[in-house]
């Protein structure tokens, strides 16, 4: 196996793993990228093609749900689209948050594009590590607004932790145009979805379920954008499949495990950490 059949292998299998976690995925196979010879643009680019993988892994994880919320279908209307407290709310929050992470994510891709082109591999760097560290910094705050569970008088009645049993249209809205930012490495795609439903009033596990379910047509998407705007990026089609499969069956394998690591490992301070290093990494290749 040559050396980019492994650099793919190895970029497939990170993101396997990394997509199920609040570190961002994106950001930190990017670095990774970087850090072994690619452009930025390559970087970032063949990043955002690997979620197409992981997003086949969730896919059949969730089958049995999905189908759930897709047999709601026929039932669904337009003015009674949030009004249960079952698959139908669950169905118009994935549509409606779907379309509102593609309008921002094309615009934020778009932004990217333009930014990364003026950057060199240092500055990039760094600048993904920055967004790691606020990243970071946004999950510490949704964890003790979790772990308090208070219902504070300074706060509207949206706000009471725990109190939310279905998503409404401000939670799809919100979470959607969130999650389509998410497209810039370093914001953790579920680290800052998660983190919104928290703060709208949603349980832990909840406020992940939405958040994963969600991850589906956002991942696809963000696969189909890079082949429509470049290709298959930077790899051979070969490669490129190998890496995808490789993103798909490792992502299937650990979902079930790491989903339960992060219910009890603070991946804020992981997040900050590895925001910390990318920026010292950045650093060091400027100076």
């Amino acid at each position: 196996m040559n050396r980019s059949a492994l650099v793919a292998v190895a970029a497939g299998a990170l993101q396997g793993v990394f997509e199920w976690l609040p570190i961002s995925s994106e950001g930190n196979i990017t670095v990774f990228l970087t850090a072994l010879g690619s452009s930025p643009e390559a970087a970032v680019q063949f990043s955002l093609f690997l979620h197409a993988g992981t997003a086949l892994s969730a896919t059949v994880y969730y089958r049995d749900e999905l189908g759930d919320v897709l047999a709601a279908l026929p039932d669904w209307r337009p003015g009674e689209a949030f009004a249960d407290d079952g698959n139908r709310a669950t169905l118009s929050f994935l549509g409606v948050a779907t379309l509102a992470s593609g309008i921002v994510g094309i615009a934020a891709y778009a932004t990217l594009e333009t930014v990364v082109s003026a950057l060199t591999g240092g500055a990039f760097v760094a600048l993904v590590g920055v967004l790691l560290v606020l990243t970071g910094v946004l999950q510490r705050v949704a964890d003790d607004f979790e772990s308090g569970g208070r219902a504070s008088s300074v706060l509207p009645a949206a706000f009471e932790f725990g109190g939310r049993e279905s998503p409404d249209l401000t939670d799809a809205v919100l979470v959607g145009a969130l999650q389509g930012l998410a497209i810039l490495p370093g914001v953790s795609r579920s680290g800052t979805t998660a983190s919104a439903l928290l703060f709208r009033g949603h349980d832990g596990p909840s406020s992940f379920r939405l958040s994963f379910l969600l991850s589906i047509p956002a991942a696809l998407g963000a696969g189909v954008l890079v082949l429509l705007d470049t290709g298959v990026p930077g790899v051979a089609p070969v490669e490129a499949v190998l890496a995808l499969v490789t993103a798909a069956v490792i992502g299937y394998l650990t979902i079930d495990a790491l989903m339960r690591v992060v219910e009890r490992v603070p991946f804020w301070g992981v997040c900050v950490g590895l925001g910390a290093l990318a920026i010292l990494g950045g650093a060091a290749l400027l100076a």
